[in-house]
């Protein structure tokens, strides 16, 4: 059995969708003889926990340590969870953070967690170090680390790095600094993983010292374990039930759906009266003003924040599965994790996403419509083709060999390969 040691700061208690990409991973690492050691935060406040993530954690008996630090959530409420703010002060709060820690408001952490890396590196064997980002300052800390310890270094890019869609530079010497920071990390790496190929391109035009084997790709997925045995918990109609999970931040809104709907309720209520809007995660209180402005509650239920357990069961009782992106800078390297797990359920999918790695893959699935984010008129037009499809039973299904592929088994077992050809050369 080899070692690897997974750093990761967004991790069970914690919730949401940067999450279970790297619990996923650790859960099934054994089954191909790779053992995990976790370095991660301690208890946290953060927006959301998932507890019952947690108990899955536990069930595998993967080990975790954890480490606390002066970083902003930890110094909030040390066990509580974080109202979402509203938008515009989310946004005034990210740039300011942004303006004064480089790479990231973690770097308190991301120095403890070294720290303890340290330590345990002089006592235990390990055969490879994995960090996931972002955050990006243990990735740049770790950099520094690793060659003292003679240890091959994995980076997991969830995201770009510099020039990344949520990317603030209020200086040009932010956006130099972050550029060296990455590029002396990668220096320092061994092998680099992606999610997908938009941002294994953007790496290899950033910075010409990178082969096209340097880079891995090994795209968000879905668990089949997650949808055995899980039951609807949608209510039985005979409407379309469209539900999406996840939160609405930055350009990611609900507004131009909504909208759209509430033109097809004034010129075809006849389908429009047949429609409902189930959103599990974070609609923010903005979206519900809306919602009630446009007239629109009796077809739009919001059923909170949920466990990933929980939001399963909406899943499962949909009749389709909404995801959406809108048009920030570089958004066409970004796949929400959403829209692969959206995969595991077979169902079809309605993505207004622009141009981009999402649309591409939408379009692969054989089983989606895609219209532009903010296409009022193309959402509505699209809405009664899928209602029509809905009523006459002809609803698109992807094939099983295209979604196997996205497969949280399968991608873990690639990633331990890299692993092990690394070890083999």
């Amino acid at each position: 059995m080899f070692k690897v040691l997974v750093v990761a700061y967004y991790f069970p208690p914690m919730g949401l969708s940067g999450v279970q990409r790297t619990l996923k991973f650790v859960k099934y690492m054994s089954r191909f003889n790779w053992e995990p050691t976790v370095i991660t935060t301690d208890q946290t406040a953060y927006f959301a926990h998932d507890y019952a993530m947690l108990k899955e954690l536990e069930a595998t008996g993967v080990r975790v340590i954890r480490t606390g630090a002066k970083d902003p959530y930890s110094l909030v409420n040390k066990n509580g969870r974080i109202k979402m703010p509203a938008e515009w002060f989310r946004k005034m709060m990210s740039k300011i953070s942004k303006t004064f820690f480089i790479p990231d408001n973690k770097i308190a952490w991301s120095n403890k967690a070294v720290k303890v890396i340290k330590d345990l590196l002089k006592e235990e064997k390990f055969d490879a170090i994995y960090v996931t980002i972002p955050p990006f300052s243990p990735f740049e800390k770790l950099a520094k680390l690793k060659s003292n310890f003679n240890i091959p270094l994995f980076v997991d890019y969830r995201d770009l790095w510099s020039g990344n869609h949520f990317a603030f530079y209020p200086t040009p010497y932010h956006k130099v600094k972050h550029k060296k920071l990455e590029y002396n990390a990668l220096k320092n790496s061994d092998h680099i993983i992606v999610v997908n190929r938009k941002i294994k391109e953007n790496l290899l035009q950033k910075f010409p010292f990178l082969s096209f084997e340097d880079i891995t790709i090994i795209p968000h997925g879905f668990d089949p374990e997650d949808f055995e045995n899980k039951k609807n918990t949608l209510p039985v109609n005979d409407k379309l039930k469209i539900v999406y999970s996840g939160i609405f931040y930055e350009s990611v809104t609900p507004k131009y759906m909504l909208k759209a709907f509430r033109e097809l309720l004034t010129e075809r209520p006849e389908i429009a009266s047949n429609i409902q809007f189930h959103f599990a995660g974070m609609f923010r209180r903005e979206n519900a003003v809306l919602v009630k402005k446009l007239g629109l509650s009796e077809y739009v239920f919001d059923h909170g924040y949920m466990e990933h357990d929980e939001v399963i069961g909406k899943l499962i009782g949909a009749d389709l599965l909404w995801v959406m992106l809108g048009k920030n800078k570089n958004i066409d390297t970004v796949t929400p994790g959403k829209l692969l797990e959206y995969f595991g359920t077979k169902k079809p999918i309605l993505a207004t996403v622009p141009k981009g790695i999402a649309e591409i893959v939408a379009k692969e699935y054989k089983a989606s419509f895609v219209c532009e984010p903010d296409n009022i008129e193309e959402i509505k037009n699209t809405l009664v083709d899928i209602y029509n499809k809905f009523h006459q039973g002809k609803l698109p299904k992807p094939s099983d060999e295209y979604v196997d592929g996205y497969n949280r088994i399968y991608l873990t077992e690639q990633l331990t390969k890299q692993f092990q050809f690394l070890l083999k050369d």
